[in-house]
């Protein structure tokens, strides 16, 4: 019934062109358009002012997902090394506020009425007498036979001084996906793009102090302590090889690289210097 419609008024058909490729556009448009799952390790988080402990947090992991140092979070919640915490228990992410209590004002005491000093006579001093006394003998010194000294030789230490300074070098080869933002609430570190399983290695001396999956956006992280001062962090693997408490030493493989987390195979590295994130391309080579 259109076509005769058509065939009989063929400006129709200039006028219909344009509405019919339109609808089609529309139509080819209204599938839904699935974005990737970006890096959740860019969101901010919330600092109610108190954490209560998952399964599986540290107090590393703890101030390291609110930007504090350590040792402010085990004062606050008066912790001692090891810094122990358990399941269900409630930290204090603030500094606790000193309670004022007001002391009562002392009562005046009477004041006692003042008496005269008592005077007495001045006494004679006593005459000096001078009593020779006998020259003492000179004792001989007695001298112990002395030992020979023993030297023993101590064992080196593994573990990094606490004011030693970082020295840094890459954690892994590969592109720079993403720089560090100093203004940005999510860009804490920076990205490395790589293949899966690519040995990711510690970035100087220290200790670990975090090994796990815990923090949200991360995937599978590890955490270095290197001195007072600085931790690093490597997120996103796919596999974890160093454990919690392990000693590890510049270069050496603490995981392989991989998606946990993120959407594409990459290293999220950061430099926290007292807790704070810092740009790691200041410090590497």
């Amino acid at each position: 019934m259109l076509l005769p419609i058509l065939q009989s008024r063929p400006e129709t058909i200039r006028y219909l062109i344009p509405i019919l490729l339109s609808c089609l556009f529309v139509a080819c448009t209204t599938h839904s358009i699935h974005a990737p799952t970006g890096d959740h390790s860019t969101r901010p988080v919330r600092n109610s002012g108190e954490h209560v402990v998952r399964q599986g947090d540290t107090l590393y992991s703890v101030a390291f997902l609110y930007g504090y140092q350590v040792e402010k979070v085990a004062s606050w919640n008066r912790l001692k090394p090891p810094y122990t915490i358990y399941k269900g228990q409630r930290l204090r992410l603030r500094p606790p506020v000193a309670a004022t209590v007001s002391k009562p004002k002392p009562k005046p005491r009477p004041v006692a009425a003042s008496q005269p000093k008592p005077r007495y006579p001045k006494r004679a001093s006593p005459e000096t007498v001078t009593v020779p006394v006998a020259p003492s003998k000179p004792k001989t010194a007695v001298v112990p036979a002395t030992r020979p000294a023993t030297t023993v030789a101590k064992r080196p230490s593994t573990k990094q001084p606490q004011n030693a300074r970082v020295s840094w070098v890459w954690p892994v080869k590969g592109p720079l996906l993403q720089r560090f933002k100093a203004n940005s609430s999510g860009k804490k570190g920076i990205d490395i793009g790589g293949k899966s399983g690519t040995p990711v290695k510690a970035a100087a001396d220290g200790k670990i102090v975090y090994s796990g999956s815990g923090l949200g956006g991360y995937g599978r992280l590890i955490i270095i302590k290197h001195n007072k001062d600085f931790l690093s962090a490597y997120a996103h693997n796919r596999k974890l090889i160093a454990q919690e408490g392990q000693w590890v030493k510049q270069g050496e493989v603490i995981a392989q690289m991989g998606s946990s987390g993120t959407d594409r195979t990459r290293l999220h590295f950061e430099i926290r210097k007292r807790g704070q994130p810092v740009d790691p391309l200041r410090y590497l080579p």
